[in-house]
């Protein structure tokens, strides 16, 4: 099961080039059925990135462009009257899906953007009264750009903390970028995946199998002294001087899973406190909040994370 799923991230770094931590990234979220934030500038292939994903792993994907004048039916879905049978019928949104990307999520308001809450956190919806379970591999994937804010709609904190990851897309490094332009060159587009018979996009992993997956990575052994090592940074996010908000008891929770995940993809039964060390900055800098005190001071949230990182005592 592991090989297959180290066979995804390398495939995925072959058709996506220059974004190899993103990819790894992304599969350690769906190994531990955490939400992402996908942030960074337009063109980076985030889009794209998600698309393979969701192909490769035999998954139903849908897309929602976000934009001020989506509805939450628009996303959920409403009742339409149906003049044949003379009664009302339900017509599902597309967050009936296995794969969401909820794209430029910003952009739309907070009424919409709350409409995903509830399929976030429960895997279900309620409309019209009725509650409706969503597929059990439901994962949610949303895009933001970093620099315009103007028309844009920041995520509350509560809806923030709901999202496992956030993943920061960085301009790819000049030798992977020249291999992408050397891959345009030679044909490949992405807009065009269906066409391109060369890339051999056909699923190297099914639903079943990630569901599977998931179910090993919740069996990783995690000793005492690393659970308290999780902890003891947790408290010292809630506790730090530049903090106006620290952690919360879900992102300990979801902590913990993705340590596990990163313990799995790394062939071991066990967590080390390197995998907490590793996934901390994605998992915490979409939660923490800097006083204004520390912002004027040109403080970052990276800048805080290590060095609470530093500040904590790692178990030998």
């Amino acid at each position: 099961m592991k090989e297959l799923f180290h066979s995804l991230q390398q495939r995925l770094n072959e058709i996506v080039v220059g974004q190899g931590a993103i990819a790894q990234g992304l599969i350690v979220a769906l190994l531990a059925e955490g939400h992402v934030i996908l942030e960074g500038v337009p063109g980076t292939a985030k889009t794209l990135l998600v698309k393979l994903l969701a192909r490769l792993i035999a998954a139903e994907f849908r897309r929602i462009q976000l934009t001020p004048d989506v509805l939450p039916a628009d996303i959920l879905g409403t009742s339409i009257f149906d003049f044949n049978s003379r009664t009302f019928r339900l017509r599902k949104g597309p967050i009936f899906t296995q794969v969401l990307l909820a794209d430029e999520i910003n952009r739309t308001p907070p009424k919409t953007q709350a409409a995903l809450l509830e399929a976030m956190e429960e895997r279900q919806v309620t409309l019209d009264g009725t509650t409706l379970p969503l597929s059990g591999l439901f994962w949610t994937v949303a895009t933001q750009n970093p620099l315009e804010f103007e028309g844009t709609y920041p995520l509350p904190e509560a809806q923030l903390d709901r999202f496992l990851f956030k993943l920061v897309v960085p301009y790819p490094e000049a030798t992977a970028e020249r291999q992408m332009l050397e891959n345009a060159l030679a044909g490949f587009e992405a807009r065009h995946l269906d066409q391109l018979d060369q890339l051999n996009l056909e699923p190297l992993i099914t639903v079943e199998e990630v569901l599977a997956a998931r179910q090993q990575v919740r069996q990783v052994r995690v000793e005492p002294v690393v659970l308290d090592y999780l902890l003891a940074l947790v408290q010292a996010s809630r506790q730090h001087p530049e903090l106006l908000l620290g952690a919360s008891p879900r992102a300990a929770v979801g902590w913990l899973r993705a340590s596990q995940a990163q313990a799995w993809l790394e062939d071991r039964a066990y967590v080390t406190p390197e995998d907490v060390k590793a996934i901390a900055t994605p998992l915490l800098q979409h939660r923490l909040i800097l006083k204004p005190e520390a912002q004027l001071d040109g403080t970052t949230l990276p800048q805080v994370i290590q060095g609470i990182l530093a500040k904590v005592a790692v178990p030998r």
